[in-house]
């Protein structure tokens, strides 16, 4: 059974990935500002009294935990392969991805159990400190979640720290409407709905975010590539009779890699078809790791993995 193998390295041209550097530098800049805004925030807790700001101070200090994951997740899905990782650590932006999305779901578990309490408890709070320090944090975390935005949709693990800030930025938005509703109206009771109400819009959008990271981790095809246009277009490659054991899987939160048996009754047609369907399979859909495996149909060795559902 003749086994040929390509790869196409040409990663650029399809995602137009945006060089590694700017997100070292974004997560070096992020973490560098929510490290000093923790700090503020714990200055001004101790100096005011003020609980609330020490509660945010840790809330954020989780924060800084999140960029922290994403960052370690994107230096070791570029370690190189090792003879033990032979796909090297790739698959760390997937975990890493995945923790911050439990990170971030945990963190507005704690901020809605709090707003609950506040609802049956209401307590004033120093509104003109908090106000100042939360247009702090609004600035700050903006800043950093933009440094992420343009990564978001081909970076699950980018994602994951866009969102982290991007929540951020909404809560400390949320403690400005809240700390200046409070100062004309006197009405305590404002400040835990409207975190209630935030918690639940940043919940709706992290809960994709857990179901894409868990999916990949369960080596589930990538949101972006439809599995039916891809068995599609290799049985329709010139000389193939048939398909199976095919499989497509994200090897990181960038890279994709697939696996397919191809029955070609003439056998091996040359590396000319080999490179051509690799390079084929980078642009039409994005699959940078492609591995083909050409049979001939003989009858007398058929393929153990033929059926479809064995794996």
């Amino acid at each position: 059974m003749p086994d040929s193998h390509t790869h196409d390295h040409h990663h650029d041209h399809h995602h137009h990935h945006h060089p590694i550097s700017n997100y070292t530098r974004a997560f070096i800049i992020g973490t560098l500002l929510n490290v000093g805004f923790v700090a503020i925030e714990f200055f001004f807790g101790f100096w005011t009294n003020s609980l609330s700001l020490l509660a945010d101070a840790g809330h954020n200090l989780s924060d800084v935990f999140g960029l922290l994951l994403a960052w370690i997740g994107n230096f070791l899905s570029q370690r190189p392969p090792t003879q033990r990782y032979t796909y090297g650590l790739r698959r760390s932006s997937i975990l890493a991805a995945l923790f911050n999305a439990l990170v971030l779901l945990l963190v507005m578990g704690g901020i809605a159990w709090e707003a609950m309490q506040r609802i049956f408890n209401p307590s004033p709070i120093p509104g003109i400190t908090i106000m100042i320090v939360a247009l702090v944090g609004v600035v700050i975390n903006t800043i950093t979640a933009l440094l992420f935005m343009s990564g978001r949709h081909q970076d699950l693990n980018i994602r994951g720290a866009f969102l982290h800030m991007a929540a951020d930025a909404v809560v400390s938005f949320g403690v400005i409407l809240t700390g200046l509703a409070i100062l004309l109206t006197g009405w305590l009771w404002f400040d835990p709905v409207v975190s209630l109400i935030i918690v639940a819009v940043i919940v709706i959008g992290t809960w994709q975010l857990l179901k894409d990271s868990v999916n990949l981790a369960l080596d589930a095809v990538p949101v972006a590539i439809e599995p039916l246009a891809v068995r599609t277009y290799l049985m329709e490659l010139p000389g193939v009779t048939q398909i199976h054991d095919l499989h497509i899987w994200a090897m990181s939160t960038r890279e994709t890699a697939l696996t397919v048996h191809l029955v070609m009754p003439n056998g091996v047609p040359g590396d000319g078809f080999l490179t051509e369907t690799c390079h084929q399979l980078h642009d039409l859909f994005g699959i940078e790791h492609p591995t083909l495996q050409i049979e001939t149909g003989d009858p007398n060795y058929p393929c153990t993995l033929a059926p479809d559902h064995r794996v």
